[in-house]
């Protein structure tokens, strides 16, 4: 069995709706949220690297690794951003976080 494009591309699909899922279906905990679009990200890099297999071009994994450093800043701050929160107010529900609007 070969695996094409179409292989990649639904294998991605199915991790982008997974994604939105996760977001939608639990608004409370912070950390699976940020899961969730950690998901849909790992599913834009399979796109950019399949399509860019398929074309023969580099770019969409140099454009892939862009992505992967983002993500990896994005986690980063947002955990530390997370840990000190919950020293602070000992939970991390997304209902409370709103309240510090000002």
């Amino acid at each position: 069995m070969i695996i094409t494009l179409e292989h990649y591309l639904t294998v991605a699909a199915l991790l982008f709706v997974l994604g939105i899922i996760g977001i939608f279906l639990n608004r409370r905990n912070v950390i699976v949220i940020l899961m969730s679009i950690e998901l849909m990200l790992l599913a834009v890099n399979i796109n950019l690297v399949a399509f860019s297999q398929a074309l023969n071009d580099l770019v969409g994994q140099v454009f892939s690794l862009f992505v992967l450093t983002v993500a990896a800043a994005e986690a980063a701050i947002g955990l530390a951003i997370l840990v000190t929160y919950y020293r602070n107010r000992g939970d991390i529900y997304v209902d409370e976080i709103n309240m510090m609007r000002g």
